[in-house]
């Protein structure tokens, strides 16, 4: 008798290869870091890393309390970097690092053979933890999105981070049954959610056991008043401390102190978003003297107004390099 195909028994399912079922992990389970991580950016030369920089980046972020780094992401220009080097700032942040904090490698692609290469490569150079984006450009159905990340998750041990940001991907987003699976597998153990729409964050929180991190700064509040466990931040790179603190003081119960020290950073928060993300922190640091070289185009630099715009909320938010 001819088996039968198991996506073919349930026509309506979208998840033909569904993980087996396994009791649901308490939230919390398993953390990769509470607090701030800092989508920390790459340091360039006119060609190439500048590691000596990024070893200073490491150390200064360890120093003011970053709970956790999290390297070639969005703001560490990782579309423009090619694999040698995209490995060898994996590598060394790892080796840098050396299990003090956590490390989360982004190791995700539009391409899944391609991100299981990135990952397996990730996990065997020490990171503790990959943030894997929706596939952008070409994208996927439901149904693609999760046997895309199934794939990446089985090629390798160490947790995984799905990272939701449809505004970089086309629209590309999981949706909450989709999520819902993909929670079942074990070594997928949270979410950067990026929407910042906090009614799907509610969402995810009721009924998944992922654990869930903002992918906003504008947002880091309202997010652990949802039982998010903290942020993967922008703003860390120039205000590591305070971005800590913010998280620290509402895991310790301090609600109104995290409120108010999170609300005294809107304004510049907001500010570091007048230009596409990594424009503006990124010349907020060349400004503040943290020397982490030039943007690689396509980026390019700021307009003057908005330069003018940023350097006056830096001043009044008595902001200062702290290398």
């Amino acid at each position: 008798m001819q088996e039968v195909c198991p996506a073919a028994r349930n026509p309506k399912d979208p998840f033909p290869a569904k993980a087996p079922s396994r009791p649901l992990r308490r939230r919390g389970e398993g953390t990769i870091f509470t607090g701030s991580a800092v989508a920390i950016v790459t340091p360039f030369t006119e060609t190439g890393v500048d590691f000596d920089k990024l070893e200073e980046l490491i150390e200064f972020h360890i120093a003011n309390q970053t709970d956790c780094i999290v390297i070639c992401g969005t703001t560490g220009e990782s579309s423009t970097m090619p694999d040698e080097e995209h490995k060898s700032v994996i590598k060394f942040t790892a080796e840098k690092v050396n299990k003090r904090i956590p490390v989360i490698a982004g190791t995700g692609s539009n391409d899944t053979a391609h991100a299981i290469e990135l990952s397996k490569y990730a996990e065997s150079v020490g990171a503790d933890g990959l943030l894997i984006v929706t596939p952008y450009y070409n994208k996927t159905t439901q149904k693609g999105l999760y046997l895309h990340t199934k794939a990446i998750a089985d090629s390798v041990n160490i947790p995984i981070v799905l990272y939701n940001i449809p505004g970089r991907t086309g629209g590309l987003s999981f949706s909450l049954d989709t999520l819902k699976e993909l929670a079942k597998i074990p070594n997928i153990n949270a979410i950067k959610e990026a929407t910042g729409n906090l009614s799907f964050v509610a969402n995810i929180a009721a009924e998944t056991d992922l654990n869930i991190y903002s992918g906003n700064d504008d947002i880091i509040v309202p997010v652990m008043s949802l039982g998010g466990k903290g942020v993967i931040s922008v703003v860390a790179n120039i205000l590591p401390k305070e971005t800590h603190d913010i998280c620290k003081l509402y895991e310790t119960g301090e609600t109104e102190k995290s409120k108010e020290l999170f609300l005294s950073l809107i304004k510049l928060i907001n500010t570091l978003f007048i230009e596409v993300n990594p424009i503006p922190v990124k010349t907020a640091m060349n400004c503040l003297g943290y020397k982490v070289g030039p943007l690689r185009m396509p980026l390019c630099d700021m307009s003057d107004k908005n330069l003018e715009t940023l350097k006056n909320v830096l001043k009044e938010n008595n902001v200062k390099c702290l290398l």
